[in-house]
């Protein structure tokens, strides 16, 4: 069964810079659709950046470009977001997401701070 895994969430301060990582099991990389969201507490989940694994294209949110940028390794079946120049808007869940045709897959998310 494919499971997605973040790590990297931390607490930083405004104009820091952070990376998280989601690691795929049970699930190699193909031509698959990958991606960041994230979601603040009371409020939808919104999309962040995603790259296609086989292509290496990307599209980010106008909130985020210029500022983070998502990567692959395939070899690793890993996904990257690296995170410039934080804000506090930026403070929330960050979720990895997969999805190979019909099926779509969720990581458990991991937690984002930006505060002084």
């Amino acid at each position: 069964q494919a499971q997605l895994v973040e790590s990297g969430g931390d607490l930083v301060q405004p104009g820091g810079s952070l990376g998280l990582s989601c690691v795929a099991s049970g699930f190699t990389f193909g031509h698959d659709y990958m991606a960041w969201y994230r979601q603040i507490p009371g409020k939808a989940r919104e999309f962040v950046a995603s790259i296609m694994t086989g292509s290496g294209a990307t599209d980010y949110a106008d909130s985020v470009k210029g500022r983070f940028t998502i990567s692959r390794d395939n070899s690793r079946d890993t996904i990257y977001l690296q995170m410039n120049n934080l804000k506090p808007a930026d403070t929330a869940v960050y979720y990895c997401y997969a999805r190979r045709g019909p099926s779509a897959y969720w990581g458990q998310g991991t937690q984002v701070t930006v505060s002084s």
